[in-house]
């Protein structure tokens, strides 16, 4: 791709950001994003709430404040009542809202299948964004929500998860990243990113490759949905998990002795997954307790960033 000489567009396409970041004045700049989902579950509201959950997401990876919405809608009008679009577009707008944003408008395609998601415009300070380069060495890790609704939503089609994992997964991909990244903004956070569809080690490649790191991740401290494991113990898999294992074999190497099966997790897609912080590593206690004080319960340490070294990722 051509490189952008404008020197206003802090934040292009060069590192895979989770967002672009264009300067405006010296005290703001804009935050803009693009994502849209097909339906993990059946019900409208949820849905909407899922999509804009997971668009919202990455202006909260940036340290932004999302402002203006627009809706990106694919929709099979001849199939679906118009009922269902409306729902959809009511649990957005109850996101939307909680994020403290608005909807501004949208657009609406025909399509075979559902599509939802949002074009989404926030603000951050030109000079205290995040990007997902920039962890140091000596940085601590922390994830802020557990994973596995990729095995789970897969599974949950042949009726093997319970209705409490499902719908404790269902609460934690609707909850917006709004105070993980309020509490964060208070410390020195030196990378972020937030864990979707190229799951955790895909997501924390991007952060190793472009920060010119290595990243050292302890099995036993990520936290994973409930029965997530069980249901890859049990054969069950994605339809992505083989290209998110392509994409990052050659840079990855597993310690711990885990099984193959176990491995899956960390290539789970997600959707609405929560941040992956890099923060000074002095800061890590007192913002892991101020995140857990925020009712972010689930948020762990998982590691700790070395210098490049090998493989960019260790699973240990």
């Amino acid at each position: 791709m051509p490189k952008v000489s404008d020197p206003n567009l802090l934040v292009g396409f060069e590192t895979s950001d989770d967002a672009g970041i264009y300067k405006l004045n010296d005290e703001q700049a804009i935050v803009v994003t693009a994502d849209f989902i097909t339906p993990p579950v059946d019900d409208p509201f949820l849905f909407g709430q899922i999509g804009a959950a997971n668009s919202l997401s990455d202006v909260y990876a940036m340290g932004g404040r999302p402002v203006t919405c627009l809706n990106l809608v694919g929709f099979p009008s001849k199939a679906l009542g118009d009922e269902i679009l409306h729902g959809i577009v009511e649990g957005a707008l109850s996101k939307i809202t909680e994020a403290g944003a608005v909807l501004a408008g949208g657009h609406t395609t025909d399509d075979e299948e559902p599509k939802f998601g949002l074009s989404v415009t926030g603000i951050v300070h030109p000079e205290r964004y995040w990007k997902n380069a920039g962890a140091q060495p000596g940085d601590v890790l922390i994830l802020t929500k557990p994973i596995g609704s990729g095995v789970l939503f897969n599974a949950n089609l042949k009726g093997w998860v319970s209705d409490e994992a499902l719908a404790a997964c269902l609460d934690t991909i609707t909850t917006l990243n709004k105070v993980a990244c309020e509490v964060a903004l208070d410390f020195d956070i030196h990378a972020a990113t937030d864990i979707t569809g190229f799951g955790l080690a895909g997501h924390g490649l991007e952060m190793a490759e472009g920060s010119g790191v290595s990243l050292t991740v302890k099995v036993s401290d990520v936290p994973t949905m409930d029965e997530a494991l069980e249901m890859y113990k049990k054969g069950m898999t994605t339809g992505v998990n083989s290209e998110n294992r392509r994409l990052v074999q050659d840079h990855l190497a597993f310690e711990s002795g885990i099984p193959t099966w176990h491995e899956e997790i960390f290539i789970d897609p997600q959707t609405s997954g929560g941040l992956l912080l890099a923060v000074a590593g002095d800061q890590a206690d007192a913002l892991l307790a101020r995140l857990q004080g925020a009712g972010i319960d689930a948020a762990s340490i998982i590691g700790k960033v070395t210098p490049k070294d090998g493989a960019s990722i260790r699973f240990v």
